[in-house]
């Protein structure tokens, strides 16, 4: 029989008050995103499904590199069920039996097995170029969390030192040092703080409602977070350097050059495949009053009409066909870098002085003015235009990060792998 343990009822109660005093303790601790990559490249489908088709290519090395199956051929001839003797129906049979073996020469295996090699080698430089797309949207999603929780952040301790003016003009009101009608307007202004952090929330939980659909994740969107670092720093590798590591890096490109092996190594197949390969069989027989023989032959096709000529013409246009679409590869990269590195400058230009000056320069208007306003030094119209120029200025810089980051993401998509965190 269990006995009653009040400690056990004392500790379950506890726990029972701490998670409802600490609702979100329970919930799932914020990702960063080497965290939320690692889950990425675990999860989502479309990569699963890259991943098994560069798995099938490889198993097309296989078949590719079979032998050809040697055939046998059973003969029974001369059967004769009219014979005056019924007792020996195959007196005057003819047995036969015969093997034959395709022999392929000019290395035709070997080169099957190259171009299947090469097709393997393209499917996954594909599937890597893909996760370099999926990545850049999963790195968008990710820094649009991040900007949406500054935003939020933003917008309640603007409300809140709003509100904390408001109280202090209430006093005012009271104390018969402000009329009605400016008590009014003040509260008015309030709904313009409020519908920002309205807003701000939903576009949070939209943001990561996003990200969870990358993730292919089912957590409910109120335990799941993300943490990270929402700044801005100057990068630190020039424009030459990354032109170089994105010609090294960029799998679409890789893939090009990768797609030029493959169509060399297709023309190498179709001429060794104009080429004829003998059919070596060998048979062993009765043919009475001869008890047993053997013979050998070998069959040639004469290549005469057929030499696989059709075949060898497109592998040749295909070589040619497949170089301009890596140097057009290339442009593409360049010109990725190229636009992503203005772009990435382009917010670093309009970020220095929001930070150098801009930030302080409105925060110090927004107290001067709050400061004035509250001791009558002020008017209401200097005030409320104090709030909106910080309010402004504030939002601005934030999203002048979010494009910042955004552009970084853009330019790790350019080079094609992460150079800038």
């Amino acid at each position: 029989m269990l006995k009653y343990d009040p400690r056990l009822r004392q500790r379950w109660l506890g726990f029972f008050l701490c998670a409802c005093a600490c609702p979100g303790a329970l919930a799932q601790k914020a990702l960063t995103w080497p965290e939320i990559r690692e889950r990425f490249q675990a999860a989502n489908p479309a990569l699963q499904a890259a991943r098994i088709g560069v798995e099938e290519s490889r198993a097309q090395e296989i078949t590719a590199y079979l032998r050809p199956n040697p055939s046998i051929t059973a003969t029974l001839d001369q059967l004769n069920p009219f014979t005056p003797n019924p007792y020996r129906p195959l007196s005057n049979a003819m047995p036969l039996l015969s093997a034959s073996y395709l022999y392929e020469r000019q290395h035709k295996r070997e080169l099957r097995r190259e171009s299947a090699q090469q097709a393997t080698s393209v499917a996954g430089l594909q599937a890597a170029d893909l996760e370099r797309l999926l990545l850049f949207s999963l790195r968008t999603a990710f820094v649009q969390t991040l900007q949406a929780k500054a935003v939020v952040g933003l917008a309640r301790e603007n409300l809140n030192y709003y509100d904390r003016t408001l109280a202090v003009s209430r006093d005012r009101y009271r104390a018969g040092d402000m009329a009605q009608v400016d008590l009014d307007r003040l509260e008015l202004q309030r709904v313009q703080y409020e519908a920002d952090l309205q807003t701000a929330e939903v576009n949070l939980r939209t943001a990561r409602i996003q990200l969870l659909t990358l993730l292919n994740d089912r957590t409910p969107v109120e335990q799941f977070d993300v943490s990270g670092a929402f700044e801005f720093s100057d990068p630190t590798i020039g424009l030459e350097e990354i032109h170089r590591v994105a010609l090294d890096a960029r799998p679409d490109l890789r893939a090009a050059a990768a797609a030029v092996e493959k169509s060399k190594a297709d023309y190498r197949l179709a001429v060794a495949n104009g080429t004829a390969d003998p059919v070596f069989s060998a048979d062993v027989a009765r043919n009475p009053p001869i008890p047993a023989y053997f013979g050998v032959s070998v069959n040639i096709p004469l290549r005469i009409f057929d030499r696989n000529q059709g075949e060898k013409l497109r592998t040749q246009l295909d070589i040619r066909r497949n170089e301009r679409v890596r140097a057009a590869a290339e442009a593409q990269v360049l010109g990725d870098v190229d636009a992503a590195y203005a772009t990435l400058h382009s917010s670093l230009a309009l970020l220095r002085p929001y930070k150098a000056k801009y930030l302080d320069q409105a925060m110090k208007i927004r107290e001067t003015i709050t400061f004035a306003y509250q001791r009558g030094g002020s008017s209401l119209l200097d005030f409320l235009q104090a709030q909106q120029e910080y309010r402004v200025v504030r939002m601005s810089y934030l999203n002048l990060i979010g494009a910042y980051l955004t552009a970084a993401s853009q330019l790790n998509w350019a080079v094609g792998r992460e150079i800038l965190q």
